[in-house]
């Protein structure tokens, strides 16, 4: 496997504190202005959509940021046009969506994995510029993120899955299936973005072989694309206490015993939560 350095979680939220209150600042803009933004993220299984979606929506308000991480199709969405069950998870007045994938799932796990044929891949792409050139036309930021790593990573990605029991719900059998068609999933990207780069709604490609530095990157990349939002703060009265500050009192219940955080087990000084 190739070797190199990665950022330390330290590290990592040390230089992504500036980043994180920027972020603040966008939603404040967003929330003000009434602007929407839609965020795509693809790429292949391990390279880090879920951790930098957590990143961006732990800063925001969750009544102003929607994840939408769809499951597979239902037999009566199977009947729908393409795109229909992903239109009510487009955002109001205000409001920003993460896709944790999205309608790309018809341009990569679909055919790769042979859940739809040629013909139903190739109309996609034709008609997904159109699609977006709708969203784009009526307002929508729209950001496209693919999110880059080797096999290498990816394989050692997926072993940490494996033995690790609180990842280990990220792993199907259609995990093992995809291992081997890491070509494959390569050829189905480069047809996609041929089709679906578009000037209006391109894509954005972030290495994220060290997904802590991805992450950064990406966020650094998306926060330069937004319209300047370094709006004044309002002003909020915030008078004092009328008199000293309470203790909490309890009558029918009481707390229960707070954790020993004595015995807890420590972890390695610098150690990377970031994969």
């Amino acid at each position: 496997m190739s070797e190199f350095k990665k950022l330390t979680y330290p590290e990592y939220e040390q230089l992504a504190k500036p980043l994180l209150k920027e972020l603040a600042r966008m939603a404040r803009w967003l929330a003000e202005t009434g602007q929407r933004i839609v965020v795509v993220f693809e790429g292949r299984d391990t390279a880090g959509k879920g951790g930098s979606i957590d990143a961006i929506a732990r800063v925001l308000n969750p009544r102003q940021c929607r994840v939408a991480a769809l499951p597979s199709p239902s037999d009566r969405e199977r009947g729908q046009w393409y795109f229909q069950r992903y239109i009510p998870y487009l955002p109001a007045k205000g409001e920003i969506t993460l896709f944790d994938r999205s309608w790309y799932n018809r341009a990569g796990v679909e055919p790769v994995m042979g859940f739809c044929s040629q013909e139903e891949t190739e109309g996609f792409l034709k008609a997904v510029p159109e699609f977006e050139r709708h969203l784009v036309d009526d307002g929508i930021l729209l950001f496209k993120y693919w999110l880059c790593c080797d096999q290498d990573r990816q394989e050692e990605r997926f072993e940490n899955r494996l033995l690790n029991p609180l990842k280990r719900w990220k792993l199907s059998s259609i995990d093992v299936q995809a291992r081997t068609r890491y070509d494959s999933y390569t050829e189905a990207r480069e047809r996609m973005l041929e089709a679906t780069h578009t000037e209006f709604a391109p894509w954005t490609l972030v290495e994220f072989n060290d997904q802590a530095l991805g992450r950064l990157t990406l966020l650094r990349d998306f926060l330069d694309r937004i319209p300047d939002t370094d709006l004044p703060v309002k002003e909020m009265e915030w008078p004092p206490l009328p008199g000293e500050p309470l203790k909490e009192r309890y009558r029918v219940i009481q707390p229960i015993p707070a954790y020993p955080i004595e015995s807890a087990p420590r972890e390695a000084d610098g150690e990377s939560a970031y994969g």
